[in-house]
């Protein structure tokens, strides 16, 4: 396919943009739901109006009261929730979650809750300090007629005010899913504030107790579900650096076009001129691979695996770049808090992390390829 957007996907990314910049973008939320001391770390309204515009329904099955869509489309509000710092729980609710549970019995338990913008999931995947998730230590041992979670998870993003955790573990037959509600007896709940003042939290589960009906998919076929629920996660992490990385980048030309030294434009020196170049076509490439990765996974290709972890990577990179040239382009006042462009170097800092940093995968590539 084409690695462009078509007529309605344009019209989607333009009615996205400018409901986000209206209602989410910065300093709006993000500073107000910072400095406020916010437990959530998000405003349960704004989410609630994602659910009103049909965001958190996209890749919900029409016969399930969902628009439909796909990858792609989900991509599109990333991308402007990246370029506004959205504080929004929709890449781990309405994208990995609502994947995750795509062909299984509970998606009739969850999926309303999250068209009406009511319900909000965790993901609890990691439980070391890096994203290893082929290296899985809980344990899940048949108690009565269902399972007993021992263990611990970490960075899970939204752990303290979600309705449901996705919660992998290993059973005797192998890795397994589970939908842990939030009143689960022995559920330990730790909230963090993460670098960009999102909260996250470390969950200990001290022999918490769910029963069969909590299995997402079959017991031992956990690997199939988590694949899908990485391979959109992933993907769409990637959409929302992407954002992340072209906002700083406008941002930094703006003020490039603003800023006097010796007086003239800093934005007139060649040195300067050379790496804002780059750092766009750093962006463009990251933008493509995203997308490529996108149509994928809608398509269900051979490569999407591959493809997935080249986006993640390469929208890591280039966000990375992107708000490292950023802050020292814009002098001393790039390390203040009072000027944005430190908000999206913090965001950077904590969406390369998640779903995995862009050294595992690439290692990742070098493993699907036989390295």
């Amino acid at each position: 396919m084409p690695l462009y957007l078509t007529d309605d996907q344009a019209m989607l990314r333009d009615t996205a943009r400018g409901f986000i910049a209206g209602e989410g973008a910065i300093p709006k939320q993000l500073r107000h739901w910072r400095d406020t001391g916010c437990t959530d770390g998000y405003g349960t309204g704004l989410w609630k109006q994602f659910a009103e515009m049909g965001f958190t329904g996209i890749l919900i099955d029409e016969s399930d009261g969902g628009l439909g869509l796909g990858h792609v489309e989900a991509g599109i509000v990333l991308e402007e929730i990246g370029r506004n710092l959205t504080p929004s729980p929709f890449l781990t609710t309405a994208v990995a979650f609502v994947e995750a549970l795509k062909g299984t019995s509970l998606r009739e338990r969850w999926y309303p809750g999250i068209l009406a913008g009511e319900t909000v999931a965790a993901l609890a995947i990691d439980e070391g300090a890096k994203h290893r998730p082929e290296s899985i230590a809980m344990r899940a041992e048949r108690s009565g007629n269902g399972f007993r979670l021992t263990g611990n998870k970490q960075f899970v993003v939204h752990g303290n005010s979600a309705d449901v955790t996705l919660v992998a573990a290993n059973a005797d037959d192998g890795v397994t899913l589970f939908a842990v509600e939030r009143e689960a007896a022995g559920l330990e709940v730790e909230p963090v504030r993460l670098a960009d003042s999102s909260i996250a939290a470390r969950l200990g589960f001290d022999g918490v107790e769910v029963d069969a009906d909590a299995v997402v998919g079959e017991v031992g076929g956990g690997e199939a579900v988590l694949s899908r629920l990485l391979g959109a996660g992933r993907t769409g992490a990637a959409a929302e650096l992407v954002g992340v990385g072209t906002a700083a980048m406008d941002m930094t030309v703006d003020y490039l076009k603003q800023r006097k030294q010796f007086g003239r434009l800093i934005g007139e020196f060649q040195a300067l001129q050379h790496r804002s170049a780059h750092l766009y076509s750093e962006l463009e490439i990251a933008r493509a691979a995203t997308l490529k990765a996108q149509q994928l996974l809608d398509e269900g290709g051979a490569d999407a695996e591959l493809m997935v972890s080249v986006a993640k990577a390469k929208a890591g990179r280039a966000s990375q770049l992107a708000v490292q040239e950023g802050v020292q382009m814009h002098g001393g006042i790039g390390m203040t808090d009072e000027y944005d462009i430190g908000l999206y170097m913090k965001r950077d800092r904590v969406l390369n992390e998640l779903f995995g940093d862009p050294a595992y995968h690439a290692d990742r590539l070098a493993r699907i390829k036989g390295y």
